[in-house]
C-alpha cells in the first residue's frame, strides 16, 4: 500500500541526505521523494511516498521523528489531498505521425515543449494514473526518454496547518 507523507524540515544542508539515508538503512521502500521551498524561507517540505503496510508506515514516522531537523510529519490521505506529478516525455515524431501525437497531447491536456526533425518533448502534469495512461498511448510512437517528478501533495480547503520552527503547530 502507498502512503504519502508531508515532512517539514529545517532548510539546512544535508537534511534530505540524512532522511533518505535513514530510510534506506532501515530498508523502507521509498517510491518517490521530492523536496522544495515552502512559504517560509527557512523550512523545506519533503513529500515522501512510501510502499508498505501500516506497521512499516508507523516505523517510518517514528524514525523520522527522531531526526532533530524534522519539524512536523503529516500523513496525507485522499480525498482530502490534491496530488500531482509532472513528466517530460520525448517521443519519436516522424513527420507523417506528428498530427497523431498532437491529437493525443490535446486529449490529455498536455503541452508540447520542444520539437525537432526526429522527436517531440511533451510535458504533462497530473496524477500518476493520467501520466501512466499517456505513456501507454505514446508507446506505439516510441518513447525515447522520459523523466518524472515524484508526487507533490497538499491538503484541500482553507484549514492550513501553520508550522513553527520549534516543532509546534497552531
Amino acid at each position: 500500500m502507498k502512503h504519502t507523507l508531508a515532512v517539514l524540515v529545517l532548510n539546512k544542508p544535508g537534511v534530505l541526505a540524512r532522511i533518505s539515508g535513514l530510510l534506506s538503512r532501515r530498508v523502507f521502500n521509498i517510491e518517490s521523494i521530492t523536496a522544495g521551498y515552502t512559504e517560509e524561507k527557512d523550512i523545506t517540505r519533503i513529500t515522501l511516498v512510501i510502499n508498505g503496510d501500516d506497521r512499516e508506515l508507523d516505523q517510518v514516522i517514528k524514525q523520522l521523528s527522531k531526526l532533530i531537523d524534522v519539524i512536523k510529519i503529516k500523513k496525507l490521505e485522499s480525498p482530502e489531498t490534491i496530488e500531482r506529478e509532472m513528466a517530460l516525455i520525448k517521443v519519436k515524431a516522424h513527420p507523417a505521425r506528428r498530427s497523431d501525437i498532437v491529437d493525443i497531447v490535446e486529449i490529455f491536456r498536455a503541452n508540447i515543449v520542444d520539437i525537432n526533425r526526429e522527436t517531440m518533448v511533451i510535458e504533462l502534469t497530473g496524477d500518476e494514473e493520467k501520466i501512466n495512461a499517456l505513456c501507454t498511448v505514446l508507446e506505439e510512437h516510441g518513447i525515447v526518454e522520459m523523466v518524472r517528478t515524484g508526487k507533490i501533495a497538499i491538503g484541500r480547503g482553507p484549514g492550513a496547518v501553520k508550522y513553527m520552527p520549534n516543532g509546534n503547530s497552531n
